[in-house]
Order: structure tokens, then sequence, then C-alpha cells
């Protein structure tokens, strides 16, 4: 009998915490509450749906369409309007109980608009006060006669991941409200700013610029070899047919618009603009280490050595080398962390260790006879490597309760309990990085 109560309570322990595994999205949220489809469209507009469905741990301040209207009414720009948007949207959870039991009656917090830059000195912050009679009030950081935004109700609450409220009244700012210069959304001129006049000329010169142009209202992002990359990449450009230039040009490339910020949250595959109408992938993958962002493909990695432009809807940076796809470039990596163990003992073994040696030679000049895709490759290795651990740590959850339900004491079994939620937490997490692999 214990057993069975220890195993009922672990599923649902179990089916709890695979909530967390979906990732949310504010767009979809607020579709189904019709009385905040003003606030939906400019979070939208602005791109700040793509920000807050990034994050792992936000609250989302909603108004109503009423709202809405005293806001749009001041005629502001889009960007300015994005400014103040950026305001409502909390970088840390803060759902319905939490916000009635705030520690010593208030609080402040950071806001989206401080942790873009845009705010200057401390204008990105909110304070949140639990007024008498229940109230729950919010304050902008330069703006503290206001008194009229109060806590509505909730919308939505997914624990510690994101919370999405109603609150009465837009929050008045006169730094967010500032009139804000639009983007300069001329990539030609961009592009040719230090640092990235030869990889400009190289788009120039293929006709790849076009492509890359056209996809600015949409939103891009522009991975620039700086000149030295360039340069030293020259020998291998030249092998290149037109068309493999083209695809090469267009690898530096993403079709949407990705702040540092997004960069440095987004480790894994990335489809680029040589994908499109491609019959190969031509993504790579993006990786963080600390604070550097590094883009590796079966080739090359390279690393993000600075920032030309970071202004929606285009951000352009620099690399230290020229991205190299495998679906152009033969060969594996060239630089790896750690050299893999040489096999023992094996004559055989030594060969094909000579014939590496010899495909490692070959990723020095192009390869576009190759039909091989290889593209899925690291999916795969990480894919097995997740369903390897999942399933081990599923048999050791399983030989646990066995074992302490059919021949241990009641004390054996509390005791297979806890090791068993132990289990299962580090199982979820594990599932939540295999399912999110794949949605991203």
């Amino acid at each position: 009998m214990p057993t069975a109560t220890a195993i009922s309570l672990s599923i649902l322990f179990l089916l709890s915490l695979t909530t967390t595994i979906h990732a949310h999205n504010i767009t979809r949220i607020l579709a189904k509450h019709p009385e905040f489809s003003t606030f939906n469209h400019y979070l939208t507009i602005t791109h700040l749906a793509n920000e807050i469905n990034r994050r792992q741990t936000i609250t989302v301040c909603a108004v109503d369409n009423a709202a809405m209207s005293d806001l749009l009414s001041k005629g502001l720009s889009i960007q300015t309007i994005k400014n103040v948007l950026s305001l409502h949207v909390f970088a840390d959870y803060f759902g319905s109980k939490k916000l009635h039991q705030v520690t010593k009656g208030s609080t402040s917090t950071a806001t989206m608009y401080q942790a873009t830059g845009e705010a200057p000195g401390t204008a990105g912050y909110v304070h949140i006060t639990d007024v008498k009679g229940g109230k729950v009030r919010f304050t902008p950081e330069d703006n503290l006669s206001q008194t009229d935004s109060v806590y509505v109700k909730s919308i939505l609450e997914m624990p510690y991941n994101i919370s999405v409220i109603q609150i009465s009244s837009i929050l008045q700012s006169p730094e967010a409200e500032a009139p804000t210069a639009a983007p300069d959304l001329n990539l030609t001129s961009l592009l040719d700013r230090d640092g990235c006049q030869s990889f400009h000329n190289l788009l120039t010169t293929s006709g790849a610029i076009g492509t890359f142009l056209s996809s600015v209202e949409a939103g891009v992002t522009v991975f620039c070899p700086d000149d030295d990359a360039i340069t030293a990449f020259a020998p291998k450009y030249k092998n290149l047919t037109a068309a493999e230039k083209t695809s090469l040009l267009l690898y530096h490339g993403i079709p949407v618009y990705n702040s540092m910020g997004m960069l440095r949250s987004s480790n894994g595959l990335m489809n680029t603009l040589a994908t499109e109408g491609a019959k190969k992938k031509y993504d790579f993958t993006v990786q963080n280490d600390g604070n550097d962002v590094k883009l590796k493909t079966k080739v090359v990695t390279a690393t993000v050595t600075g920032t030309v432009v970071d202004d929606e809807p285009i951000a352009i940076y620099t690399l230290d080398k020229v991205l190299q796809p495998r679906e152009l470039f033969k060969g594996a990596v060239e630089e790896a962390d750690e050299p893999a163990p040489a096999p023992k003992g094996a004559k055989k073994k030594k060969k094909a260790a000579k014939k590496g040696d010899e495909a490692e030679e070959d990723a020095e000049a192009p390869g576009p006879g190759s039909d091989e895709d290889y593209s899925d490759d690291d999916a795969a290795d990480q894919t097995a490597s997740s369903g390897e651990r999942v399933v081990a740590m599923v048999s050791v959850v399983v030989m646990a309760v066995f074992d302490s339900g059919y021949h241990g004491s009641p004390t054996r079994v509390a005791h297979a309990g806890i090791e068993f939620s132990f289990y299962f937490l580090f199982l979820i997490y594990d599932l939540k990085i295999f399912i999110l692999f794949y949605l991203s």
C-alpha cells in the first residue's frame, strides 16, 4: 500500500513538472482575450513578443483596449511605443500570490526597457507596492506621482516561467515616452562601416546583397567576417563557383532579428538565408561560452567579436572567421575542444585515423561535388545522448521503487520516494532540453 501511494504521488509530481517543458507564446495567450487585442497587436509589430517568448522568467502587465487607446492618442512613433510597452514587461516572475505578499509591502523590479539599455539611469525600473485594501500599485521609477495603475486580475500563470496580469492603466514614464529617432534601415550603408567593408564588397559583386536587403523589413541578422578574416579566406573563395559564392555569403545571414541577448540565450541550430530554396539545410549551431557567442559549423567555429549595429529590425555582428558550411566544404571541425582518445592496439583503426587525416586535409579545398548531407549529425548526437540518459534514469527509478516496495520496510519506501523524486527532477530536465531542442 505505501508503495502504491508513493508511485501515485510520484506520477502526479511528474505530470506537474512536465508543464514546464512547453515554451510560452504571449501572442497565443492574449489571443484568447479580445479585450487585449490592441496590446497584443503592438507587442507583435514592435517585435516585443519575440523577446518575451525567448525569456524564461518574466511578467507581462497587459492593459485593455481602452487603456491602449489613451496611449495611441499621444501620436508616439512605433519605436517610442516599444519603449513604453517594454516598461510593462518585468524581468522577474510575479504571480497574484507573490504580488500580494511583497516583502515589507514594497519592492522594485527591472523591466525589459531597462534590459535593452534604452532607459537612462534607472528609468527602466518599476515600484510594486501592496497598499491597504488589498490593492497592488505599480509606479514607474521616473514618475513616482502616478497612483492610478493597479493590479486588476491574473490572466495566466505558469509558476516561475511566465505570469500575465492585467493592470488598470498604462505606466506613464517621461523617459520611455521621449521622442526616439527611427532606426537606420539602410543596410548598405551599415555594412559599409569599418570592419565590414570587405564583406560588403563581396555581397555587392556577387549580387547576394539583394537577398539581405529584401529581408530587412521582417528582420535580419548579419554575421560579418572582419576584413582580416576575408583576406585569409580569399584563396578558398576564389575556387568556388558563382552559385557557391552566393550560398556562402547568404550563409552569413539569419532571416530574423537577433539581439545580443537573444543570441546568448539561443543555443541550438539556426537556419540561414542560404537555407531558403536550397536542397540542403545550410544551418549552423549557436553556442555560448560565458559572455562569448560562438557559431559552429561542421568545418569551423567562429566567435562574435563585436557589434556593428543592434537596432531592431537589423543586427550586424563581426566574426573572427568566415563561416564555412559543410555543404560546400569537406572535413571535420577545424578546432576540437578535446582530441578524441587514440584507439588502442588495433592497426586497422590506425589506418582509419590516417584516412581521417586525409579528410581533414580535404577541408582546405571546397567540395562542390559532395552529395552528402551532414547537417543533422549534431542533432543526432545530442538526441542519442539525451535518449540514453533518459532511459538510464528511468531504469534506475523503476528498480528503486520496486526494490523498496517488495523487499523493504516503510522506512526504505520513504527513502526510495525521496530518491525517486530526485531522479525525476533530472529526468524532466533532460526531457525539457530534448523537447526544446526540437522546437527551436
